[in-house]
């Protein structure tokens, strides 16, 4: 294309930072599962179209003892073991987002990227403390997943800047992990209500819950009313 309209499929993470800092409006693709609804739906123009897919180092899954990383473009049945994992009900909730195409194509980190208050990933890596990576050229910052959601379609994420990393904590033997998806049709379905609990127990009492639901709000939102009414 030309300097106003383009699809770039970089091979190299450099490519990919630097195409992305000289076009900060450009639209980042990487499975395709949102993006191609602007198109054939909206029809929206997207002139310039930068693919994440072909980064090799952004398909890396780090299984470490108390975190599991994944980079950016690794898609749901890339992780879909290591995420399932994690807990009995999160595998579950994976088995339902989209179809095996779908979960073939479309990215953990775009679920998160895209901002919509109906992503089925956020409030279950919120319940577990995410934390995300962005990039920027040689920059980086690190914050928490929930910090990232500002307001419908707004997130904290600077022009140029990339989503590169997730990093989710395992759960302790004191913890216990809750998630249930409410949808029209159980299977291949958009979340209609998305909530998420993580406890922490003592005895037999919590001693501190952290909960988070999509489609409640603009984002993906603690209730943070009812944790502390839970605590004890």
């Amino acid at each position: 294309g030309t300097g106003d309209s383009f699809a770039a499929i970089p091979a190299k993470a450099e490519t990919l930072l630097e195409l992305a800092a000289k076009h900060p409006d450009a639209t980042i693709v990487a499975g395709a599962t949102d993006v191609g609804l602007w198109i054939n739906k909206q029809m929206r123009s997207l002139p310039k179209l930068i693919f994440t897919g072909k980064v090799e180092a952004l398909h890396a899954i780090t299984d470490r003892v108390a975190t599991l990383s994944l980079a950016s473009a690794v898609t749901y049945a890339e992780a879909e073991t290591q995420l399932a994992a994690l807990a009995p009900d999160m595998g579950e909730v994976l088995r339902r987002i989209g179809s095996k195409q779908v979960r073939s194509s479309g990215t953990v980190g775009g679920n998160i990227a895209n901002g919509s208050p109906i992503g089925d990933m956020p409030p279950m890596l919120i319940a577990l403390g995410t934390r995300i990576m962005l990039k920027k050229g040689d920059e980086q910052r690190d914050l928490l997943l929930e910090d990232y959601f500002i307001d419908y379609g707004k997130q904290d994420r600077k022009p140029g800047e990339l989503l590169w990393r997730i990093d989710i904590p395992k759960l302790k033997s004191s913890e216990r992990f809750f998630a249930h998806k409410l949808s029209k049709r159980f299977d291949q379905d958009i979340s209609a209500v998305m909530a998420a609990c993580k406890f922490t127990i003592s005895g037999r009492s919590i001693a501190s819950a952290v909960i988070a639901f999509g489609g409640m709000a603009a984002t993906p939102r603690r209730a943070r009313q009812t944790e502390e009414a839970l605590r004890g």
